[in-house]
């Protein structure tokens, strides 16, 4: 296990037991399936009017190097390679990295799969076009470490997407008691409010990295339909792209 002081040792226990779980459609990973088909579609968008890409392409992101920070099984990450991106993903549990390279073998799709963090992957010199920082921050130790470092692997005209959730009370009661015990959407333990980000703090981290938020949307669930849909309002989850600022 990597010593690097952004890595919670007790998120990598619980993501170690859920292993298994990450493409199963109906299992306790469904709800990341459902908001990765929407988180997808907004980051095709950015991407091709960043880039200058026509969406109507059917791999419009052909030779865009990704880096998927945090990728789990891979779910974003084969996305991602499905749009034609040049794919990295990391992650510091070993198992998600064993799981995610099988699917993608089997799938016949060139990602490529690292065991590392993201400050080891910065220490090699490491950049890339685009930097997915997705569902990560509120399971990671050390914030500012982690967002800095992050920050290092976004090139000079790359982008970062960073999506998480809010510290706010409608998102205790959203996201934890409503998602965790009571419709059970998610297994008891996935979140720590603590650990939660208001979009002001994650905003400046980005700025003394040398990034500027361009758009902000949150992520609104339907607890009757069990469906995501995009909304204005960050009181719960929000995903952010930014780009660097300019000299």
């Amino acid at each position: 296990m990597s010593h690097d002081a952004t890595v919670d040792t007790r998120e990598v226990d619980f993501y170690t037991r859920m292993a298994e779980a990450w493409w199963d459609e109906s299992g306790p990973f469904w709800p990341l399936h459902k908001l990765n088909a929407l988180r997808t579609v907004y980051i095709r968008e950015k991407l091709c009017s960043h880039f200058e890409r026509d969406p109507n392409d059917i791999k419009p992101l052909r030779g865009i190097r990704v880096l998927d920070v945090g990728c789990g099984g891979g779910i974003l990450s084969e996305s991602m390679a499905g749009l034609g991106a040049k794919v990295t993903g990391i992650d510091v549990v070993e198992r998600n990295i064993v799981i995610a390279t099988r699917h993608a073998r089997q799938r016949k799709l060139p990602i490529d799969y690292r065991l590392c963090t993201a400050a080891e992957l910065s220490a090699e010199g490491a950049s890339f076009d685009v930097v997915l920082n997705m569902e990560v921050v509120e399971h990671v130790a050390d914030v500012p470490a982690f967002i800095a470092d992050c920050s290092r692997l976004t090139a000079a005209n790359g982008v970062m997407f960073v999506a998480t959730i809010n510290r706010t009370a409608k998102a205790f009661l959203f996201a934890i008691i409503g998602a965790e015990y009571v419709l059970r959407w998610l297994p008891r333990g996935t979140h720590r409010w603590r650990l939660f980000q208001k979009p002001t703090e994650i905003t400046l981290l980005l700025s003394d990295g040398g990034l500027s938020v361009r758009d902000t949307v949150g992520v609104a669930a339907n607890p009757f339909k069990r469906s995501l849909s995009m909304t204005r309002s960050v009181a719960v989850n929000y995903m952010m792209f930014c780009t660097r600022t300019e000299p």
